[in-house]
Formats: C-alpha cells, structure tokens, sequence
C-alpha cells in the first residue's frame, strides 16, 4: 500500500512503499532550506538533482548529487537546502 506525506506546506512530498527488503519512500523536494529528524537509520539517495545537507555532529555542509547517497542515524536530525527540484529514495533499517 502506498502512502503520500507531505512537509513543509507541500515543498517536500513523498511516497512510502515497501521494498523487498526495507521499507521506503522516494519523493522531491522543492528549492529552500529545511530540517528533517529521524525516527530510524536513513540510507538517502539523490535521484536527480543536488541536495546540500548538514549531518549531525558536523561542521561542514556537503552536496550530494545524483546517484550519491549519505545515512544519518535514528533519533537524530539533519538540515537540507536546494536550489533546483531535487529527487530522491530514502531507505530505512
């Protein structure tokens, strides 16, 4: 069964799905900056497009583009920012 979410008045929608192995959800998020936290470990792959993000316990931003991909652990929260729509599967353990 799949299940739309939305965030941050719709600037960030995905859908959730289960896959063979972990559950899941691909979805886009529109230009801004934002903040997510996390409930679970997350495996987050750029699809198309860039995303800068912010990882707990570090300093420095970095930019992750297409076919790239980054974890951040559960329980915690990162800060997102893109200029262009970009698109993305998170996975989660």
């Amino acid at each position: 069964m799949l299940k739309v979410n939305e965030y941050f008045d719709g600037k960030a929608k995905s859908i959730a799905f289960q896959t063979t192995t972990l559950p899941a959800t691909v979805g886009v998020i529109s230009p801004g900056e934002y903040e997510f936290g996390t409930s679970k470990k997350e495996t987050m792959t750029v699809i198309s497009g860039a995303l800068t993000v912010l990882l707990p316990g570090m300093q420095e931003w970095m930019t992750f583009g297409s076919g790239e991909f980054f974890e951040v652990a559960g329980q915690a929260s990162f800060k997102a920012k893109t200029d262009i729509d970009t698109a993305y599967l998170c996975t989660y353990e």
